[in-house]
């Protein structure tokens, strides 16, 4: 078997890199193919990979290329990890919001479309590169935003599944609290991507006992520390919202807290910088603890469960993805991008049943799906006043002065990655 990651030289690979060694039984990789236009930390992070293999008694090979047809070609699965513009451009898109009042964040409101607009042709280059080089490959997109890019792919006609790490985090956080294995939680999760709540947390399966009342009894102060919001909100939802929700939950509070402190993008480029120098050090042969600060909890968990269910000849499992409704959430339209619980195997992803859901949610899951398929728009065929749409249909936003404000600077910002601007 054979992947290429597309986005190899990030300095979230080591995650990547340890799962696959540790799961190599899961998903048997025979070589790996690390794809980066940035040959220097290409190196570093290859150099480090070879070792964390080495270690853990992995077969496989690790070879790199900067050439993206020369490392997709043959392979069975291409996971894409991109960050078009780097962590110089996810500070603008953390900072310039705020001017204008509004939450400023990679993957959600103003900074979020941006980011979107500068990623989306990017992405459908690549896979049409994949495409031609190699139509059988699968595409897995851990890119964001992911909802949105998903999107982009599937409508293209290509072989795409989007995957977060956040349901997985869930996962892994309750088993711990509740003393069990991992695989024994079941999540009822439901939403788009960023913008998901755990509904039902069941033992043993789809239809097992629902723990999630006796959860919040018991460990409510906790998940909500954890979640960075008022015990009192998690309390009168009587559910677990994605940590994204603080963003809608406690717009104000949280638009006064990003004011008074250093962007997260800014914190994450110093920690990016000590990681190259770690991974540079040919004695370092596992993941460095730093890793787990930089985000991505998980992903390489994720990412392998995803990859075997595609790949491999062993029947379907359940797992949460992002993919075409198909009348999942009937309020929606079948081609909407939703993040779900669905069952997977080498013909993709199936949504399992969900249950009609109390108006406090699908109200603004139809909300932001309005939003998506107009960020998408603006991504595909771009100019000023899709940008503006976008913005103005955003529940972040939604007044006519903000949309203005952040549209112009939006693109001012971006206008070096924005074809037509």
């Amino acid at each position: 078997m054979k992947l290429a990651v597309v986005g190899g030289g990030s300095t979230y690979t080591p995650e990547l890199i340890d799962g696959f060694a540790r799961l190599r039984d899961t998903l048997p990789i025979e070589e790996l193919v690390l794809v980066d236009p940035a040959a220097d930390r290409l190196e570093l992070v290859s150099g480090l990979a070879r070792r964390i293999f080495a270690k853990q008694d992995h077969a496989g090979k690790i070879t790199t290329t900067t050439d993206i047809d020369a490392g997709v070609a043959d392979a069975d699965a291409v996971l894409l990890q991109l960050r078009v513009g780097g962590q110089a451009a996810r500070n603008q898109d953390e900072t310039w919001p705020l001017e204008c009042g509004c939450v400023g964040q990679e993957t959600t409101g103003a900074g979020g479309l941006a980011k979107a607009l500068r990623t989306v042709p990017v992405v459908l280059d690549i896979a049409e590169r994949v495409r031609r080089t190699n139509p059988d490959a699968w595409i897995i997109d851990f890119t964001n935003p992911v909802g949105i890019v998903t999107r982009a792919l599937l409508q293209a006609g290509h072989k795409a599944v989007g995957l977060c790490n956040v349901a997985i985090g869930f996962q892994r956080k309750f088993a711990r609290l509740l003393e069990v294995e991992p695989g024994q939680v079941h999540l009822d999760h439901v939403g788009l991507n960023h913008l998901s709540w755990e509904l039902g947390v069941r033992l043993g399966g789809p239809d097992g006992e629902n723990v999630l009342p006796k959860l919040l009894a018991e460990h409510g102060d906790a998940i909500a520390d954890d979640l960075r919001m008022d015990r009192r909100i998690v309390d009168r939802l009587g559910v677990v919202p994605s940590y994204y929700l603080r963003y809608f939950y406690a717009h104000d509070e949280v638009v006064r807290e990003l004011g008074t402190k250093p962007s997260r993008a800014a914190e994450v480029a110093a920690m990016e910088k000590e990681l190259l120098e770690m991974y540079g050090d040919p004695a370092l042969d596992e993941k460095p603890e730093l890793l787990a600060k930089r985000g991505g909890a998980f992903y390489s968990e994720a990412a392998v469960d995803l990859a075997a269910s595609l790949l491999g000849d062993g029947g379907s499992s359940v797992q949460v993805v992002n993919t075409y409704n198909n009348g999942t959430l009937p309020f929606l339209p079948d081609d909407a991008v939703i993040e779900v619980q669905a069952r997977v195997g080498r013909d993709g992803a199936t949504p399992l049943a969900v249950p009609a859901l109390d108006p406090l949610y699908a109200g603004l899951i139809a909300n932001v799906t309005a939003y998506e398929d107009l960020a998408l728009e603006a991504a595909l065929r771009g100019g000023r006043d899709r940008v503006f749409k976008a913005l103005l249909a955003h529940p972040l936003i939604g007044q006519f002065d903000y949309a203005e404000g952040l549209t112009d600077r939006l693109i001012a910002h971006n206008r070096e990655h924005l074809a037509w601007a």
